[in-house]
């Protein structure tokens, strides 16, 4: 049996073979490396994207007829009056409780004062001693003075009587100013009103221990006159200039919203707080009816002039540095510039700045603190 022999491969054929392939590999590494290359190129040109911060423009707003100033304000009644007791003694009753309107010397309380009551009797007794005293010795006094120039009396004598009737009257003038004291004391057992308004308070009751005057005594009642309110505002200084007596001003409490009220300057303290650089000023209101309450919170709108020329910007753009008040604005090129400004009054969210800007600036609203002068910036979508 005889073997078949082996048939070698086409020598042209596989170099045409090995040709293709390799001609293959070369396009698939060159489309690698192409790709790898344009990949490279998109990354690096994100990653200098990203370099580049995105900033937002601040809106500037130029100041324009006269703006309003909104403060936290408290109103009080036009008079109140802390009353306390004049003398001691126990709370007989009380005719008055908080809320009720009385009117000017309407009764309020009563006060027992057994220990007044008995100075009272002895100051009378004292003075009934005194008046006999006095007529005896005046009696005595002239008798003596019709003998006189006779023989039966000395003259020193006499003089001495005289002077004894005149020591006399003298201790009843003392007597009758002393029950005249404490008869006017008893006039305060009865506690009235001082003017007509409202009890906004009432501490004590039946049976309690009074002790009087402020310092000893505690308030037994307090009487507000609410027909008209005062309402007291700390201004800031740079805001203080333009508040003179006549200006009209908003006022609003949370308890009724929606609902504005008119109050009126009518003066200031002239005088700054040395604390908080701040001047009180009050305001007055009507409360005809009687819808404002003492010690209520209120925010008060005032009306302050502009500055011409001025311009609003938002208080977030501001760049507090060692040397001032400073803003960013973008400048030639994209590049930022760091601008010095003068500043008017703080407005809360916005302040006034007097100098430095003007309306065509670009200035930068919330500046990064990493943000330097010739930091190339671009601008959010949407502003240009």
């Amino acid at each position: 049996m005889h073997a078949e022999p082996i048939k070698s491969s086409n020598p042209r054929r596989l170099r045409l073979i090995g040709l293709t392939a390799l001609v293959a590999a070369v396009l698939v590494a060159t489309g690698g490396i192409a790709a790898r290359s344009a990949a490279d190129r998109e990354r690096a040109a994100w990653t200098e994207a990203q370099a580049v911060p995105t900033v937002s423009l601040a809106k500037l707003k130029p100041d324009q007829g006269s703006v309003l100033l909104t403060l936290p304000g408290t109103i009080q009644p036009i008079n109140k009056a802390a009353i306390y007791a004049r003398v001691p003694g126990y709370l007989k009753e009380w005719r008055q409780d908080i809320g009720a309107e009385v009117g000017a010397g309407q009764v309020l309380a009563v006060i027992d004062t057994p220990d007044l009551d008995q100075q009272v009797a002895q100051a009378k007794a004292d003075l009934a001693t005194a008046q006999a005293n006095e007529r005896l010795a005046s009696l005595t006094a002239g008798r003596w003075q019709a003998m006189a120039g006779s023989d039966a009396v000395a003259q020193q004598a006499i003089d001495e009587k005289a002077g004894d009737a005149q020591a006399k009257k003298a201790a009843l003038a003392a007597m009758q100013a002393n029950l005249a004291r404490l008869e006017a004391l008893e006039s305060f057992k009865t506690i009235t009103a001082p003017f007509a308004g409202i009890v906004t308070a009432r501490n004590t009751d039946i049976g309690s221990l009074i002790n009087s005057g402020s310092n000893a005594g505690q308030e037994l009642f307090e009487v507000s006159d609410l027909r008209r309110v005062r309402l007291y505002v700390q201004v800031p200084q740079s805001f203080s200039a333009g508040l003179r007596p006549g200006v009209k001003a908003d006022f609003d409490l949370p308890q009724f919203p929606g609902r504005s009220f008119t109050a009126e300057v009518v003066a200031n303290s002239h005088a700054l707080d040395f604390s908080s650089r701040s001047m009180l000023v009050e305001l007055q209101a009507d409360n005809g009816d009687g819808v404002l309450s003492a010690g209520a919170y209120c925010q008060v709108h005032l009306p302050l002039d502009a500055h011409s020329g001025t311009l609003q910007i938002p208080a977030t753009a501001l760049i507090s540095s060692d040397h001032g008040a400073q803003v960013a604005i973008i400048g030639t090129g994209g590049k930022v510039e760091l601008r010095p400004v003068q500043l008017g009054r703080d407005l809360g969210d916005r302040v006034e700045v007097l100098a430095g800007l003007s309306q065509d600036d670009k200035v930068i609203d919330n500046p990064a603190e990493t943000l330097q002068a010739g930091d190339a910036v671009q601008l959010a979508e949407g502003q240009s």
